[in-house]
């Protein structure tokens, strides 16, 4: 998602969206472990998804 996007959600949305990508970073973690999980770049998107969100919720408060 792009930062233009995220910045026109509010906060709950901002939140929802944050708790749900953090839940999809976790299960990308055990994916990999158990290696059933191929493509290890896409844990790397969620991560800088989850970094653009906290950066924009930083500067509504």
């Amino acid at each position: 998602m792009k930062v233009k996007e995220l910045r026109q959600k509010s906060k709950a949305e901002l939140t929802a969206l944050l708790a749900e990508l953090k839940e999809k970073n976790r299960g990308f973690r055990f994916d990999i472990q158990l290696k059933q999980q191929k493509n290890v770049k896409e844990i790397d998107k969620v991560k800088k998804s989850i970094a653009r969100i906290l950066t924009i919720l930083n500067e509504k408060i």
